[in-house]
């Protein structure tokens, strides 16, 4: 009654469990394992195939890379894309201020050639006392519209940005759309996605 099995009893079990990994897994039975993300998956394909053989050739690589992510970046500066522009015009608070300074004029944009008119001026005025005075009123003057112009815009930002994003860092944001107004606005990247006088 309590003697061991023989060998031949034991037998079928061993058949029986050989069978069943032989046979194919039922597609909604558990494996035993938790799924990898598609986004882990993906990583390690991407991993396993860009294992480098050398030095040289991981520094290719990776100047490849730079080089894509570069033209993706300049891509991205052109058509206003989020996903890939530089750490400094991403966000929401960004985009608005890019928004805010290109939907009005300010005299801060035409500082440039400004400047190169007061310097053909003064250029003349080495010869002509008269046009020296100018150039030189006009140089004062251009600083004092520049300033209250930007102090207007500063304040007027700072009020939009309170309002619109209370719960947002934004830190740097005002100063960033200063910089903004004074290149030209066909120059600015990332380009203007406003109009003139269209509000953000």
């Amino acid at each position: 009654m309590f003697r061991s099995r023989s060998k031949e009893e034991k037998a079928p079990t061993d058949k029986v469990t050989e069978d069943l990994s032989k046979q194919p897994r039922d597609p909604q039975a558990p494996k035993g394992r938790p799924t990898p993300k598609r986004s882990e998956a993906q990583t390690q394909r991407r991993r396993a195939q860009s294992v480098p053989m050398d030095r040289k050739e991981a520094a290719k690589r990776q100047r490849e890379a730079r080089r894509a992510d570069l033209a993706r970046q300049r891509e991205a500066l052109n058509s206003g894309d989020e996903r890939f522009l530089p750490a400094r015009d991403k966000g929401p608070v960004r985009r608005f201020v890019r928004d805010f300074v290109d939907s009005r004029f300010a005299v801060a944009e035409f500082f440039l050639p400004m400047a190169v008119v007061i310097l053909v001026l003064s250029l003349f005025g080495n010869t002509n006392r008269q046009l020296q005075n100018i150039s030189l009123l006009l140089w004062a003057g251009v600083i004092v519209m520049i300033v209250i112009d930007s102090i207007g815009i500063w304040l007027r930002l700072r009020k939009q940005l309170a309002e619109r994003f209370p719960n947002e860092s934004k830190r740097g944001a005002i100063a960033y759309g200063l910089m903004r107004t004074l290149q030209m606005r066909r120059l600015r990247l990332p380009k203007p996605q406003v109009k003139r006088g269209e509000r953000p």
